[in-house]
């Protein structure tokens, strides 16, 4: 085991066997060593294909030994292509300097020419993963180790405190995701480019955010004094170019008022009467049909509408509103005030 919780070795029991090549790496190893900058020339630099691997290994642990890294890396490149051993000695140094993204493709190399991954190349590579924050990818490679080896104890609290890393990751998206929402909604009106008009009619609506707009629908906009089409489309370009729209809030509101209702009436009312359909009520043809068009089932839905809502609705008029409100003060109940 060394820095960073890394493991040293590729396998604990496993002896790879070394081909022979014929020496080639006096050289490099030269080059590097007289270089002011030896990790600049070594870093990069390509393989000789006809190399005594066996040498290039003994070369590498003896300038690694020195504190060489850089000539100790230059070593093992020209070994890791035929060593499974030195490949995973070129990957661990390489992410000791810092080259982890070439590290990373050395240890998925060493996975993909291995019959059965070693524990120690997943394990590194799980927390060189888990390092770039790359939870899923670490993961996996936890996940490999834990399928054929489910007792294996370092993999399993490593598992632990990656999924608790993942969580946490989640949660400051979250977060912050929530921040940014919250901080649109909370614009006032009087930020955006509207008209004086339809500045006014906003205003005495009690409309006063981003975040209130979004919980009114276009007819009960419409149903206001002195708010007309021209000011509508007005709304609509200005909500459009950020992506938002009226009423969008509306039904997750909806849901909330409802739950709220539910709790406010336990006393007076009770859940079959607040689950009545719309339909056994005595409403007339009209009514009913413009409730419908409105998506208003019961009366628990009924209770959550404004007198806008139901007077934007075509053919919906003081007639049709004066029976709601009978039906409602019938049932302890009445409209939602738009505040």
């Amino acid at each position: 085991m060394e820095s960073g919780g890394r493991c040293s070795s590729p396998r604990a029991t496993v002896q790879y066997a070394i081909p022979f090549k014929k020496p080639a790496l006096r050289e490099r190893i030269y080059m590097s060593q007289q270089s002011s900058n030896g990790l600049d020339t070594v870093i990069g630099g390509a393989a000789t294909a006809s190399v005594d691997t066996q040498q290039a290994i003994s070369e590498a642990t003896r300038l690694e030994s020195e504190g060489d890294r850089a000539g100790a890396i230059g070593a093992l490149r020209a070994a890791a292509p035929h060593d499974d051993s030195a490949a995973f000695r070129l990957a661990y140094l390489l992410d000791l300097v810092g080259e982890e993204d070439e590290s990373i493709q050395m240890y998925e190399d060493l996975i993909a020419r291995q019959n059965r991954p070693s524990i120690n190349v997943l394990l590194n590579l799980a927390i060189l993963h888990e390092d770039r924050g790359e939870i899923a990818a670490a993961e996996r490679c936890l996940r490999q180790i834990l399928d054929t080896n489910p007792n294996h104890e370092r993999a399993r609290l490593f598992m632990h405190d990656v999924r608790s890393s993942k969580d946490m990751y989640y949660d400051e998206e979250q977060a912050r995701d929530m921040a940014k929402r919250s901080a649109l909604m909370d614009t006032p009106v009087t930020d955006f480019e509207l008209s004086v008009r339809a500045r006014n009619c906003l205003k005495k609506m009690q409309i006063r955010t981003l975040g209130d707009l979004l919980k009114v629908s276009e007819s009960e906009l419409l149903s206001y004094k002195n708010f007309g089409e021209t000011s509508l489309v007005e709304i609509n370009q200005m909500l459009a170019s950020k992506g938002l729209r009226l009423g969008q809030s509306l039904q997750s509101h909806h849901s909330r008022m409802r739950e709220e209702i539910y709790e406010e009436l336990k006393s007076k009312a009770s859940e079959a009467v607040l689950n009545k359909p719309i339909t056994q009520l005595d409403f007339s043809v009209r009514a009913r049909k413009a409730l419908q068009l409105l998506g208003v089932q019961t009366i628990a839905d009924l209770a959550t509408r404004t007198e806008a809502e139901l007077m934007g609705v075509k053919n919906f008029g003081a007639t049709s509103l004066d029976e709601v409100n009978e039906v409602l003060t019938a049932y302890n109940l009445q409209l939602r005030n738009l505040d």
